[in-house]
Formats: structure tokens, C-alpha cells, sequence
């Protein structure tokens, strides 16, 4: 028998003022004034879900959003290890500046940026394979349901860097829009898993209106 577990992913609504910078693990505030989306978002999702959000606000803000447009949420849980990167001393700067900038920490981090850490932060590899830890201890705690993931750019390429075997680099390429949603659902059947692995990608940053 197969049984499929169904993660709807969302990243969080458009951070108030962004102006480009690295927010990072940064707390800041989120747009949750577009109802419209709101209430597409919570036409498009599953009824009786499993919700889950990373601690910051901007997260928790949007899944608060969503529901509040007409889709309750059966379990909320949040997840630590679901937050943005750790951008260490770079979150506030915008990226163009650190990009511009002549020291021996952001040449050595373009070299590799899935595979290097900023400064006093953490990897993009270090987030992928937290994330992929909650992925599958929530999968089998809520085996065959669906699990709605209200998180962060980061973290949603995290999962697919687990969902499609990437390499951390190629991961970073996937666009992740505010307020879109990818769903990857992990299939439990033996013979299913060995004919391409247990996760099969259903969409990407796919529009919601």
C-alpha cells in the first residue's frame, strides 16, 4: 500500500521596507495587507492540515494571515530549525554591498556560497540539512497527511535541495517568490522510492492568483 505525505510549501509575505538587505534571522516585520493573495492562498490549500512555521515573525504573521482567510489550521507547530540562513554579521547590509566589498570573508563566501558561511553565520549546505531533519521526523510523525509549511526563500530551497538531490550550490538558483507555493510530497511505497527516490517534486514557486 502507498501512502504519501504532502508538503505545501509558503514563502512568508513581502518584508516591510526590504530595500534589498539580508534579513537573515533578522526578526523583522512582513506586508500582510494584500487579502487578495491571502485568500487565494487559503483557496489553493488542503482543509485539515498540519501547519508548521519557523519562529519569526514574518512567518508567523503570513500563516496567521492565510488561515485567518478561511483555512484553520488542525495542528500548529513551530520549528526552530525551519528559520531563514544565518547570515551572521552580514544580516542588515544589503547585498550589494556586500558583494562590493574588499575583504578576505566575502571573496572567500562567492567562491562557494552554498557551500561557505558568512561571517559568524551558517551555511546554506548547515540550513539544507536542518531542514531536511524536520522534513523527515514530521513526515513520519504525520505519515500520509498534509503538512503546510509557512517558512522562509532559504528555507524552501533547502527542502527541494533535499527533494531533488541537488548539490547546495545548484539549489540557490530556484527562485522563490513571497506568497508562492511548492509542493513536494514524500511516497512511502518501497518500490515507488526505488524507482526515483521517496520525494517527488508537484510544483515550484507556483503562483496562487
Amino acid at each position: 500500500m502507498t501512502g504519501v505525505t504532502r508538503w505545501w510549501w509558503v514563502r512568508h509575505a513581502p518584508v516591510v521596507g526590504n530595500g534589498g538587505r539580508i534579513h537573515g534571522q533578522d526578526d523583522v516585520p512582513c506586508d500582510t495587507s494584500d487579502t487578495r493573495a491571502f485568500q487565494a492562498l487559503a483557496a489553493a490549500l488542503p482543509a485539515d492540515a498540519v501547519w508548521v512555521t519557523s519562529p519569526l515573525a514574518r512567518a508567523v504573521d503570513t500563516a496567521k494571515a492565510i488561515t485567518a482567510a478561511g483555512v484553520p489550521a488542525r495542528l500548529s507547530i513551530v520549528e526552530s530549525d525551519l528559520a531563514e540562513q544565518n547570515f551572521g554579521r552580514w544580516q542588515g547590509l544589503r547585498w550589494k554591498d556586500v558583494e562590493a566589498a574588499d575583504d578576505p570573508a566575502s571573496k572567500a563566501f562567492w567562491r562557494a556560497p552554498g557551500l561557505n558561511a558568512p561571517p559568524g553565520g551558517e551555511s546554506f549546505a548547515d540550513l539544507a540539512r536542518r531542514v531536511a531533519a524536520v522534513m523527515g521526523r514530521l513526515t513520519a510523525d504525520h505519515a500520509g497527511a498534509d503538512i503546510v509549511a509557512v517558512t522562509h526563500g532559504g528555507t524552501i530551497r533547502g527542502a527541494l535541495t533535499l527533494a531533488l538531490a541537488l548539490e547546495p550550490g545548484q539549489a540557490l538558483s530556484i527562485k522563490v517568490d513571497n506568497l508562492s507555493l511548492t509542493r513536494i510530497n514524500h511516497v512511502s511505497d518501497a518500490v515507488a522510492a526505488r524507482r526515483g527516490g521517496a520525494w517527488r517534486v508537484v510544483g515550484v514557486n507556483v503562483p496562487t492568483r
